[in-house]
Formats: structure tokens, C-alpha cells, sequence
């Protein structure tokens, strides 16, 4: 059976095996972050929908989990924003009728201001939403939300979310260099995560090739100081190259890549996998010298190194 709708287990730093579950469709988002690994967004909305049915979703899902170890989480997440689906509070309740997996969801926090996104996703176990400015100005550079977005308004739909939530809220900032990563900044964002109050707040930066070439990490270093100053943990995989990749699959992935360059999307489609499982496997071989990025301005394409 053909699954289109959840992809993995992904391994993550923070969730161990995690079973993707995408819930729009590819680059459906409310924000158009300069940093996102998926490239640009094509349908910059806030108009939620039934993009993708329930009732598919959770028959994909228990499937897998029929044939499949169980995975440590099962995570909305994927090649969009998850809660601009109408029905995920319908796939958080259908998982709970037949599993007892712990279920993430991880959002860009825009839509948590509404109610009916609130009551949607108070059903999970654990919510790992992003704050990425402490400022209107900041928010609009690394952001691009949609027009009707403030962030205001965002970090007030957090923190009303974190006063009735049962589970944990992880808080994740994505750091960007020269752009949110200065002390006035910070100390704005330090604000704004004090009246959320998450169980953890964890700091991430570029490492992987962003949608725009200018979204540059940050160093180690300046993540250890603004850790400190947040009394946050890093999640930013500074050392992931160190890890290998299937010798089948990079076999794989290789032969695709001396055939033509091709973008995160092309790689996606010809290897049957998600694009977030994608990303991972190449920028293994980025780092391991195999692969090369060329950015062409309208679009990042992955390249074989010949040399």
C-alpha cells in the first residue's frame, strides 16, 4: 500500500523515531520562512481546510503500525503548516481510538491564536511551536507570514495555548545570522518566551541549504552564548555529516544526480520518499563531499561531484 500521507521514521535528535504525518499539500504554509529547507512557499495562506482527508490519513497510519514497529512519536508535521488543516483534530482523536504512540505536533505557532486550532491540537502529547522574532520588524524579515499575521498575535495565541495545555510545549527558535540573533533581539524574544512558559526551549540554526542563500547560520559558538542567555538547549545538529548513509540508497541517490541536477522536490519524486526524509540523506553527502548545492537564484539544486 501506497502511503502519501506519512512518511519514515525520520530520526530526530529530539524525538527519536518519528513518523511524519503530512496533512497539506506540498508548501502549504502561512509562512514563507527565509530559512525553510522546503524552499519557497507556493500557497501562502491562512485559510483552513480539509487539504487531506482524516479518514485517509488514519487508515495510512494504522497500517503502518500494524506491520511496523512502533515509531516514539507519530508527528504532524511534513511539507506545510499542519493546523491549517480543518480535520487534525479529527487525526489526533482517530490516533487515540487505536494507538497509544505519543503524538507531536510541530508548528510555526501562526494559527494558535484561534480557538478551534487550540482545541484541535489539545488532544496531542507534546506541541513543539517556533518563535522566531521578538519584533514586528524581525518577524516580517525571517517570517514573510501571511499579511493578516501579526506577531502579536502569535505569541498571544501561545501563550492563552500554554495556560490550558495538559501536555508539554517545547519552543523552538530558529537562529539566523545578522538577522535575529542580535542582544535586542534576544532580549525580546526572552520576554515572549517567559509568558509562554514551555517545558523546554530549544535553539536551532541554517544548517541545511535554506530558500533564500542569504539565511546563513550562526556559529557554535554564538549558539553556546545565546543558549546560555535563554537558558536554552541546541538542537542544531552541527555534527550530523559524522553520520553515514545506506550504501543502497546513496547508490541511489548518486546515480539520480549524475543523470541531471536536480531540486530537493525532483529528488523527493524519483526516490518515492518525503522530501524531509530527503533532505537528511543529502545533506549527508554534502558534507561528505559527494554532493554539491548550487543555488541558481530561483531555486537550490542538488549536483553529483564529478571531482
Amino acid at each position: 500500500m501506497t502511503m502519501p500521507h506519512v512518511f519514515g521514521p525520520v530520526p530526530s535528535r529530539r524525538l527519536g523515531a518519528s513518523l511524519g504525518i503530512d496533512l497539506v499539500p506540498y508548501k502549504t504554509c502561512s509562512f514563507d520562512c527565509v530559512y525553510c529547507q522546503l524552499g519557497r512557499t507556493t500557497c501562502l495562506t491562512i485559510k483552513r481546510d480539509a487539504y487531506i482527508d482524516a479518514a485517509r490519513v488514519l487508515h495510512e497510519i494504522e497500517v503502518f503500525l500494524s506491520e511496523n514497529e512502533a515509531p516514539d512519536f507519530l508527528t504532524l508535521s511534513g511539507s506545510g503548516e499542519p493546523t491549517l488543516n480543518s480535520q487534525s483534530g479529527d487525526v489526533i482523536r482517530g490516533i487515540k481510538d487505536f494507538s497509544d504512540v505519543p503524538i507531536a505536533v510541530l508548528t510555526n505557532s501562526s494559527l494558535m491564536w484561534k480557538k478551534e486550532v487550540q482545541d484541535d491540537i489539545a488532544g496531542s502529547d507534546l506541541v513543539v511551536p517556533s518563535l522566531d522574532a521578538g519584533s514586528e520588524r524581525v518577524f516580517e524579515q525571517v517570517n514573510r507570514p501571511h499579511s493578516s499575521l501579526s506577531l502579536g498575535r502569535v505569541v498571544d495565541g501561545m501563550r492563552d495555548f500554554s495556560s490550558s495545555f495538559e501536555g508539554d510545549i517545547w519552543l523552538e527558535v530558529m537562529l539566523v545570522s545578522g538577522m535575529n540573533d542580535g542582544d535586542g533581539e534576544l532580549e525580546l524574544i526572552s520576554e515572549a518566551i517567559a509568558g509562554i512558559d514551555p517545558q523546554k526551549v530549544q535553539l536551532n540554526t541554517v544548517i541545511r541549504p535554506p530558500s533564500e542563500s542569504y539565511a546563513r547560520p550562526i556559529s557554535e559558538e554564538r549558539m553556546g552564548e545565546i543558549s546560555r542567555m535563554l537558558g536554552a538547549e541546541i538542537i542544531a545538529d552541527f555534527k550530523s555529516r559524522r553520520r553515514g548513509v545506506s550504501r543502497d540508497l546513496e547508490e541511489r541517490l548518486l546515480s539520480l544526480l549524475k543523470r541531471r541536477p536536480c531540486t530537493l522536490r525532483d529528488i523527493s519524486g524519483a526516490m518515492g520518499i518525503h522530501p524531509n526524509e530527503a533532505i537528511k540523506y543529502l545533506e549527508k553527502l554534502v558534507d561528505a563531499g559527494k554532493v554539491q548545492v548550487r543555488d541558481s537564484g530561483a531555486e537550490t539544486f542538488y549536483v553529483h561531484d564529478s571531482g
